[in-house]
């Protein structure tokens, strides 16, 4: 993030009078790979490219005024990727964590990861540890970073975490009820995505934040992530804004 301009007041231009920026924006970071095969480039080079744009959209969501942002750094399925890749990812990962906290922490970013930990490489886990606990008391954009992650495996955590409390007697079955498993859940505290974004053209949520984004609004954009910028980032929030929200109940808009 070095050399980026210092944080501005959100731009009024992003927003519709008596509606405010979304709190929680999400971000399905898709394309790295096809946007360096289009330019016969290594596909590391998208993913480094894809690096650039996770700094952008950090600057772009403080000035903005968003509270939270979401990015799907790595799945629990992109293990399955070829062991080079997979190894580029994490050297990028690690780059990113020791060139950049220091920025956001400067920039009063808090940092969170959300995915499974146990078995992380030594070299891996310790660094989000840091970036977590450096950052805890920052005040500003909260940045949570799904590593290691997949919605699926986070809701059989929770279930696995709360049936254990039932069998110890801790935990009554009957008082089970959606605050109970939000707060099993990694984002426990964190406002469920007003928007998520995909970028790449696909429209499918891959296993990302599948309890959260029960009543999320969705938009696809054409576009591959290393593309990604301010225009494209406000092109989705308007879009957003022409959105009518009713969470199950009437539309505001029936009158």
């Amino acid at each position: 993030m070095s050399g980026e301009a210092k944080r501005t007041a959100p731009d009024p231009a992003c927003s519709k009078a008596g509606e405010g920026i979304p709190a929680h924006v999400a971000i399905i970071m898709d394309g790295n790979g096809r946007w360096a095969a289009q330019r016969g480039l290594p596909r590391f080079e998208g993913h480094r490219r894809g690096v650039d744009a996770i700094r952008r959209a950090v600057r772009i969501a403080g000035d903005l005024g968003i509270r939270y942002l979401t990015v799907y750094s790595f799945s629990a399925e992109n293990w399955r990727r070829p062991a080079q890749e997979v190894s580029d990812l994490m050297g990028l990962l690690k780059r990113f964590v020791r060139h950049d906290l220091a920025e956001l922490h400067a920039n009063n970013v808090r940092v969170r990861i959300i995915g499974e930990r146990e078995g992380l490489a030594s070299d891996i886990r310790p660094l989000l540890e840091e970036a977590e606990q450096l950052t805890r008391d920052n005040t500003g954009l909260t940045l949570v970073i799904a590593f290691n992650y997949g919605g699926r495996q986070e809701i059989l955590s929770a279930v696995r975490a709360l049936a254990r409390k039932v069998q110890e007697g801790s935990l009554d079955p009957d008082r089970i009820d959606m605050e109970t498993i939000e707060a099993a859940l990694d984002t426990h505290g964190i406002p469920d995505p007003d928007l998520v974004i995909r970028t790449s053209g696909e429209q499918r949520v891959s296993n990302f934040l599948t309890w959260q984004t029960a009543y999320s609004e969705f938009v696809f954009l054409p576009c591959y992530w290393p593309d990604f910028d301010e225009a494209t980032f406000k092109a989705a929030i308007d879009e957003y804004f022409r959105r009518d929200r009713r969470f199950g109940g009437l539309s505001a808009r029936a009158g």
